[in-house]
């Protein structure tokens, strides 16, 4: 039996020194935190009689989502109560322009440093159970074969009954146990996700390196994807899509973009498939062909390698707020196409600012009342803070991951490996390989073949520049 490997000690604060992260938010943010009240509390309508609950990773605090979901005669009814931050940060306030600083919560394999300081973002503001908390409810009713049907969008009182995790979820499932507030949730988020592929969706939810602390120290694994996180995934994709197509037709707003994939993206990512051996069924979109691949399987990561060519362009779109052209945007233009249509963040305004203000803009369009002053200020601005905090968060999971490889396999400089070839040396890269155990993407000496399985041998690993490099043995 293969030995696990690990190393007992990882101080990722080094990281966190190099990038500018800190839990220091200023003695004025931190105040306003702590003093936080209700802004919207005479208004709210109170909802506390609907049974709502939590799926979050275990031990998560920062609980932004809450819901509950039924069937009846015409398909399905979801309550689904978003965290009102907006409601608890002074406008243009200290806090506010401290959380603008920020743009996003940071996550490390040791914790997070939150968007909003913990009294906030683990406290008043988060929907813990058992605790009457301030709440945008998104009613949604969606039709049996899966179509949004109607939308309503207030501010309101909520209460949450469990806390409940993505593990927990799945086997109650399969145990047939399910708490009652999310009985229908598996064939409501397996026919949200058929739909969603249908309309070209591309779901990049498959495995990925993740950095775990354990019995023995930090591991690098392949991330867990249980079936609750599909199905979780799911309501959180359809409050967005409803959050877009308000805001399309209201001409203002933030939406989230993607151009459509590139055909020479689309003919790469089939050529992969063929070098690994993985078949792409006549008739299947990349989408459909992405979402039938076995998440734990080396090739399945081989494959994701090169399908995140699809996903180029990403982007922010103000609209409404004379940032742009003086027409209004094309049609595709306004399209996230990995989504399948018109989409805009909402459901995690605790750790991401946008989501705060796209909620504003929702609130105030669906009731029919002008946008605050402060949000249509905001929205041109946010694009680059956003821009900003995705890649400051994308470069702290790299150098994490960087720097657990480096420190696990330090002591194993010599040692043989079976790898995968991701993608081989093009002139200006070297070949790129992934090791199943552990979970490790690296380059490789030589010119192995894309999609090969080869042994390889570990000839360098530097905790210090957090590099790691292997030759075929």
């Amino acid at each position: 039996m293969q030995r696990r490997l690990s190393a007992p000690d990882i101080d990722f604060e080094a990281i966190r020194i190099e990038l500018g992260v800190n839990e220091d938010y200023g003695a004025a943010a931190l105040a306003e935190a702590q003093q936080a009240t209700d802004a919207h509390a005479a208004e709210r309508e109170d909802h506390t009689d609907v049974p709502l609950v939590t799926i979050d990773p275990p031990g998560s605090m920062d609980l932004d989502q809450a819901v509950h979901l039924r069937s009846d005669a015409d398909g399905y009814v979801v309550d689904y109560a978003i965290a009102d931050v907006a409601a608890l940060v002074r406008p243009e306030g200290a806090l506010d322009s401290e959380s603008r600083r920020r743009g996003t919560t940071i996550y490390f394999p040791d914790g997070s440093v939150p968007l909003h300081p913990r009294v906030l973002s683990e406290g008043a503001g988060s929907l813990l159970p058992d605790q009457k908390r301030s709440a945008v409810l998104w009613t949604i009713r969606v039709t049996h074969d899966g179509e949004v049907a109607d939308v309503a969008v207030r501010r309101a009182l909520v209460t949450s009954v469990a806390r409940l995790d993505y593990a927990g979820v799945s086997a109650d499932a399969v145990a047939s146990r399910l708490h009652p507030s999310i009985a229908a949730l598996p064939e409501f988020g397996e026919l949200r996700h058929r739909v969603a592929l249908a309309a070209g969706a591309i779901e990049l939810d498959l495995p990925d390196q993740e950095v775990v602390s354990g019995p023995d120290g930090w591991s690098l694994q392949i991330a867990p994807r249980t079936p609750a996180d599909l199905w979780n995934s799911q309501l959180s994709l359809l409050t967005g899509r409803c959050a877009g197509q308000i805001m399309r037709d209201a001409g203002i707003g933030l939406l989230r973009t993607l151009p459509p994939a590139a055909r020479d993206a689309v003919a790469e990512l089939r050529a992969t498939a063929r070098s690994l051996g993985v078949p792409w069924p006549d008739g299947q979109t990349p989408g459909q062909f992405l979402a039938g691949l076995p998440r734990d399987a080396p090739t399945t990561l081989a494959v994701m390698s090169h399908a995140g060519a699809l996903m180029r362009g990403a982007g922010y779109l103000p609209l409404g707020v004379g940032t742009g052209p003086a027409d209004p945007p094309a049609d595709d233009e306004m399209i996230h196409a990995a989504i399948g249509g018109v989409y805009a963040h909402v459901t995690a305004p605790l750790r991401r600012l946008g989501d705060r203000f796209a909620t504003e803009v929702c609130l105030s369009v669906t009731s029919g009342k002008p946008l605050p002053d402060w949000t249509v200020r905001a929205l041109p601005t946010l694009p680059k803070i956003l821009r900003s905090a995705d890649s400051l968060g994308s470069a702290a999971d790299r150098a994490s991951v960087d720097l657990a490889e480096a420190v696990v396999l330090a002591d194993r400089v010599g040692e043989r490996f079976d790898a995968v070839v991701l993608q081989e040396a093009d002139g200006k890269r070297p070949a790129r390989i992934f090791i199943a155990e552990p979970a490790v993407v690296a380059s490789c000496e030589g010119s192995p073949a894309q999609g090969s399985s080869i042994t390889v041998t570990l000839t360098a690993a530097d905790p210090v520049t957090r590099s790691v490099s292997f030759a075929p043995a």
